[in-house]
């Protein structure tokens, strides 16, 4: 069909991933250019005088902004649906950014409790001792949210599904409540990834992503990104932090993500079939005391994932009878899944997260959490999900 315009914002996803944001060079490249560079040099001072009080936009130095880290940040907002994309150097300086970048001491910040480690560290140790406020909450327990948020607060931060016990969070429900306290809400979306829930179609104020996870996709470089629609968020608020305190996205790190976004689409919808497969395997497993996969009917909020996420997830947790014993013997019969505390990736990763990911927290902290000396995370990768359940059907076995 012809007479159509050319503008990205009616191409669909697929075309997003794969073509927004492109910045061709003079020299007409097919795959997006890597400009290492720290600085930029300037015709004249008159010139340099104009970028650096605003009067003339353009890159003026590589932390501040770098064209292959806007393609990557231009292309994710594209894809997310956001006005706003900023690139981090980590998911963890993306979460930091996300709520720092607006509080000040006096503030409050509720938050979910189910959170990864690090992130469980800045909202309940760091931020308190800026003088802010901050409370924890059972994610699922609305009552709570409704208490919580009965006062004046700045930031509600949460993630949702949430790592590693794969909670699911109403985040509809959350945002309505967040804005009538006043606050904005901040979800991770690293988990259900960009694929499968759009967090600003729900009410949320800002999404963060950790690229290192599915965004790349094959373990090979850090990056995080910050999104939103609220021009003063951003551009006052989180643009200052990231200039000054300097947690830069690398240009080759952004090229590398820019990659990994072509790809997104195809490896989350291949990274979901074989989670589910595997989920179907072993629900009923007599070696597997609880199942824990949103896309499985026996999940506690199955019915909400259903209708706030477009798949089940890339990733799934066992919860072993034997402890910790058990769940040793289960990682070290794998011949095929990686343990490794990372995921996302193309190769299939198991981990014990009560030794690695949420070791800090003290046991009565994990009982609440639901983290038990037994359970397994599995982040489900792209290989035959006959092998993988082989593999696991096997390291079942020796663990029991």
């Amino acid at each position: 069909m012809g007479g159509t315009e050319f503008d990205p914002e009616t191409w669909r996803s697929a075309t997003r991933l794969v073509r927004g944001g492109t910045q061709r060079s003079a020299f007409d490249e097919t795959s997006e250019g890597i400009f290492m560079t720290s600085g930029y040099v300037y015709e004249s001072a008159e010139e340099a005088e104009a970028a650096f009080n605003g009067e003339k936009s353009r890159f003026v130095y590589s932390r501040y902004a770098n064209p292959t880290v806007r393609m990557f940040e231009e292309r994710l907002a594209l894809h997310d649906g956001a006005r706003f994309c900023r690139g981090t150097s980590s998911g963890m300086a993306a979460m930091f950014a996300s709520l720092a970048s607006m509080l000040e001491a006096g503030n409050r910040v509720v938050a979910s409790r189910a959170l990864f480690g690090s992130c469980e560290y800045v909202i309940a140790e760091q931020l308190p001792k800026f003088g802010v406020e901050t409370e924890l909450v059972d994610g699922t327990d609305y009552d709570q949210w409704e208490r919580a948020l009965s006062r004046p607060t700045k930031a509600v931060f949460l993630e949702t599904p949430s790592n590693p016990t794969l909670e699911v969070i109403d985040i509809s429900r959350v945002a309505e409540l967040a804005h009538n306290a006043g606050a904005r809400l901040v979800v991770d979306n690293v988990f259900a990834t960009p694929v499968l829930q759009r967090p600003l179609d729900l009410g949320a104020d800002v999404v963060m992503y950790s690229a290192t996870k599915h965004i790349d996709g094959q373990g090979r470089s850090m990056g995080g990104a910050i999104l939103s629609n609220d021009a003063g968020y951003i551009e006052e608020l989180v643009e200052p932090f990231l200039k000054h305190t300097g947690p830069a996205l690398s240009p080759f790190n952004a090229w590398t993500l820019l990659k990994g976004l072509e790809t997104l689409e195809l490896r989350v919808q291949r990274h979901c079939q074989n989670a589910a497969a595997i989920a179907g395997a072993f629900a009923d497993h007599s070696g597997v005391a609880q199942l824990l996969y949103p896309g499985h009917a026996s999940h506690p909020q199955h019915g909400l994932a259903k209708n706030q996420m477009q798949a089940g997830g890339t990733v799934l947790a066992i919860d072993l009878a034997g402890g910790k014993d058990a769940a040793f013997r289960f990682l070290n019969a794998l011949r095929t899944i990686d343990i490794s505390n990372n995921l996302g990736d193309a190769k299939s990763l198991a981990t014990h997260p009560a030794t690695t990911t949420h070791q800090r927290l003290s046991d009565d902290q994990r009982a609440e959490l639901g983290i038990t000396a037994g359970l397994i995370r599995l982040s489900v990768g792209l290989e035959d999900s006959d092998d993988l359940i082989e593999d696991v059907d096997r390291a079942l076995a020796a663990a029991m």
